[in-house]
């Protein structure tokens, strides 16, 4: 079986290739040109430098192609709508369209952000409706989830979607931003941390992917994918905050967090100046977001199989590491 995998160099794309490669498949990478391969060279011998906002650079990336694991995007909490529409949903539609017709299965790679942040999630089923919700992250996942089905409703490609929630292991951007943040200053709690983290360990998530791609009744259906683990937010920042020797600080009202987020990105989005705190953090960090997972695991048999503990000194091996050379 050979899988095509867009954004191949990332922290979650790498691990996946190195699955595929593992477990005997053989793998295309999609990278930018200019991209850094080293880290994936061994477990790829095909990798096309390509840009999924030019179609041109597309040609011929899923001929013969049995997999396409669509992974890139924009991955950051904060940028124009524009930042975010044209990489998520308009790159996907390029892929889409260069993967119609070639008999592909194609694993899009959403998030449960699509499903609409700023509001309780717990509980929230994939039948469920996901809403519009304002956020640019957000909104773009969300349109171009429904363009992926709407390809698979046509019968142009046979297409599935998982929704990670928040992916941490070691050099997840939930460990790396965190870790930098407590280092520079302090790192807040929203509603005092109260609230589930809602994580999936990286080689949980790359397994359920791969279940996704390769199970014969997933065509069509979407897939929540997050970790049983009982961890709040409270406890997953102080766990970080102990690898730097720092602790969360005070606790924000999620009502005021979400109201800075918007007049901050309002303020210096358009002056291209990361915003100090955004709608999308204050949403992830200050909701309820455990999504239900019941339809993954009867369905493809999937499960948590890398603990809290573990992924914890996985991540500590790494930040112990980063640390000593920064």
């Amino acid at each position: 079986m050979r899988a095509l995998v867009t954004g191949a160099t990332g922290f979650i794309g790498s691990r996946l290739v190195r699955e595929l490669t593992r477990r005997g498949m053989e793998v295309r990478s999609l990278v930018l040109t200019g991209e850094p391969i080293e880290h994936i060279r061994e477990y790829t011998t095909d990798i096309r430098r390509g840009n999924l906002n030019e179609p041109q650079s597309l040609k011929g990336i899923a001929e013969g192609i049995d997999l396409v694991f669509h992974l890139a995007a924009r991955v950051t909490d904060w940028g124009s709508r524009q930042a975010f529409y044209k990489p998520i949903l308009e790159g996907t539609r390029n892929l889409l369209e260069e993967s119609a017709g070639k008999g592909v299965r194609f694993v899009y790679v959403s998030s449960i952000a699509a499903c609409g942040l700023g509001r309780h999630l717990k509980g929230m089923k994939e039948s469920d409706e996901a809403r519009m919700s304002g956020v640019p992250y957000n909104d773009a996942k969300l349109e171009a989830e429904r363009l992926v089905l709407s390809f698979h409703n046509q019968g142009k490609v046979n297409a599935v979607i998982v929704r990670p929630a928040n992916v941490t292991g070691p050099g997840s951007v939930w460990v790396k931003d965190i870790v930098d943040r407590f280092k520079a200053l302090f790192v807040p709690l929203l509603d005092h941390g109260r609230y589930s983290a809602s994580l999936v360990y990286v080689d949980n998530l790359v397994n359920g992917m791969i279940l996704a791609g390769t199970h014969s009744g997933a065509a069509g259906n979407t897939y929540h994918l997050r970790d049983d683990w009982d961890v709040t937010w409270r406890r997953y920042l102080t766990d970080l905050g102990a690898m730097v020797g720092k602790r969360p600080g005070f606790s924000i009202p999620f009502s005021l967090a979400w109201k800075l987020g918007a007049f901050s990105e309002k303020i210096l989005t358009p002056l291209n100046i990361r915003p100090p705190i955004t709608r999308l953090a204050a949403a992830i960090m200050g909701r309820d977001n455990d999504v239900d997972t019941t339809k993954a695991r009867t369905e493809l048999g999937w499960n948590t199989q890398v603990s809290y503990e573990q992924a914890l000194a996985e991540i500590r091996s790494w930040v112990d590491e980063y640390l000593r050379h920064s």
